[in-house]
């Protein structure tokens, strides 16, 4: 499908118990279960419901990915992407960044272990020349805010796909 047509329909599929075309919102927080873990899909919203499923069906659509998430929240969806880090490990970050972030990097993950290397991410030498051989990860955020600074994120990608020598 073209983009435009992807923009429209992807993650739609007509409603099995109704046969709307469009998925429609469900606000049920349980599901009915035959049994302990014996259900068609869903238990829990929390875990997942069709609404959400249908927008990370899209997502990924849109980006011509295998998966898409949705987040309740971008600190939730930052909280779930420093998981993937191990103690030890190195972030490269923008030295203007949202406060929820600075704060969930330094009150919280900085206590595990994970050390963040704040830089003017504008300059993307700065972010090269922060690299070290424990950086696992390069956060950026554009427009900042809250001063709103540009970082060129295709450059950024490029430095982070790059092989470093001294690795």
């Amino acid at each position: 499908m073209k983009l435009n047509t992807r923009i429209i329909h992807a993650g739609v599929e007509p409603d099995p118990s109704t046969g709307a075309i469009m998925t429609p919102i469900f606000q049920t927080s349980t599901y009915v279960q035959e049994g302990p873990n014996e259900h068609k899909g869903y238990d829990y919203s929390r875990a997942g419901n069709p609404t959400r499923t249908a927008l990370e069906t899209a997502f990924a659509a849109l980006e011509n990915a295998r998966h898409g998430l949705a987040f309740s929240s971008g600190v939730a969806a930052t909280d779930a992407v420093v998981r993937l880090l191990k103690p030890g490990d190195e972030v490269i970050a923008a030295n203007d960044m949202y406060g929820g972030t600075y704060r969930l990097f330094s009150k919280l993950w900085a206590d595990f272990g994970i050390k963040f290397i704040y830089t003017d991410t504008t300059q993307t030498s700065n972010i090269r020349a922060a690299i070290t051989s424990h950086t696992k990860m390069i956060w950026v955020e554009t427009p900042t805010n809250p001063l709103m600074n540009i970082t060129d994120i295709e450059a950024a990608a490029s430095i982070a796909r790059k092989p470093m020598l001294y690795w």
